[in-house]
């Protein structure tokens, strides 16, 4: 694929639709050379003043089809969570890594390892809201590796709009690029979106072993909070990565 211009809709029909609703992001400083073990060659770590990122990110997809289908109730709703870092390609084509992703529909998970060579796992999800409290709970099932469970307790706080560039908000959130490996090939692929609408959030509570189970050390400390009620979302099909250079 040749050099990418990340915000801007590719030319094409999208190979798929989506809407990615209720997003909360988390992210916990992490060593580079912890990630660099786990992050393939071909990628760059993508670092913010020099410091690197791994993020928890709890949402719910809707509406999930390929574009030649409507949304079939009991198919195209489910919860999803994800594992990743941020990369690039020798300072070009800013995107995601990802570690697992999560997903509450078994048919989803097998889709997505066998088509996008993602690393989709399935698992027992639920969703809480009470009294302005919002509760989330994943426990994966299959494949392993296990133990992977995340739980959290939030509230929505102010809202702050869309992320300047520059920012670290920016840095976290602004991603429309993912890679993926495949029979020792790198792929990308690449999704368009409006900007993220963005809050503050308050996390009261979280618990999670989904870090440590991707080979990273066990998140510590505090993360770094955002929310977003969510955007609608053109998915484009993986092709090969342009080599680097």
């Amino acid at each position: 694929m040749d050099r990418l211009a990340p915000t801007l809709r590719p030319r094409g029909r999208p190979a798929g639709f989506q809407r990615w609703r209720e997003l909360l992001f988390l992210h916990w400083e992490t060593p580079v050379a912890a990630l660099r073990a786990v992050v393939p060659p071909g990628l760059t770590l993508d670092t913010f003043e020099g410091r690197a990122y791994v993020g928890v990110v709890a949402f719910t997809m809707r509406d999930v089809t390929p574009w030649w289908s409507p949304s079939v109730p009991g198919i195209s709703n489910f919860h999803e969570l994800n594992v990743r870092t941020y990369v690039h390609r020798d300072g070009r084509d800013p995107g995601v890594w990802f570690f697992s992703l999560d997903a509450a529909k078994a048919i989803a998970v097998m889709i997505a390892r066998a088509g996008w060579h993602l690393p989709y796992h399935f698992a027992s999800m639920d969703i809480e809201a009470r009294g302005g409290e919002v509760q989330y709970r994943s426990e994966r099932r299959w494949p392993g590796p296990v133990p992977a469970r995340f739980e959290a307790r939030y509230r929505v706080g102010e809202p702050i709009g869309t992320a300047a560039p520059g920012t670290f908000e920016h840095f976290l959130a602004e991603r429309y690029l993912l890679f993926a490996a495949h029979r020792g090939e790198l792929r990308v692929g690449q999704v368009h979106h409006a900007p993220y609408p963005l809050h503050r959030a308050e996390v009261s509570h979280v618990e999670e072993s989904v870090v440590a189970a991707a080979g990273l050390p066990a998140t510590e400390g505090a993360p770094h909070v955002l929310y977003s009620p969510g955007v609608d979302v053109d998915i484009f099909a993986l092709g090969p990565a342009a080599p680097p250079g």
